[in-house]
């Protein structure tokens, strides 16, 4: 895991208020209050092309599945599950937000810590 995520501000923002809503578990609130004091703040534009946010399609390769994933990361008002497309506020997005392709990210889910590589990050719009 990298020791700086990158988010825009308005992805932070959502982050933020989704801890204040205690919308998490207590590690996974843990994690992402530290991630959020260390992370690097852009506007839209100054995002790095590989660096996994709102509005992009990834494909990664999670620990409790045999197979690679692919999904697309849209606002939470638009998340359809079913058609691959995940809230930026779900747990395994939250898991990823803000890291680049290639890192390996270890993260406390619900269910048990599981290891999450991104394998591609394809910017949409």
């Amino acid at each position: 895991m990298s020791e700086q995520i990158i988010l825009t501000t308005g992805v932070y923002d959502l982050i933020k208020d989704h801890l204040r809503r205690k919308k998490t578990t207590a590690e996974e609130e843990k994690v992402l209050l530290a991630q959020l004091r260390n992370a690097k703040q852009v506007l839209r534009r100054d995002l790095p092309k590989d660096i996994v946010t709102i509005n992009c399609e990834v494909k990664i390769k999670d620990s409790s599945h045999p197979q690679e994933q692919k999904f697309t990361i849209v606002s939470d008002d638009k998340a359809k599950v079913k058609k691959g497309k995940y809230s930026v506020l779900s747990d395994i997005v939250l898991a990823i937000v803000g890291n680049k392709e290639g890192e390996v990210i270890d993260w406390p889910f619900k269910e048990g810590d599981r290891k999450i590589e991104i394998l591609s990050v394809e910017h949409i719009n």
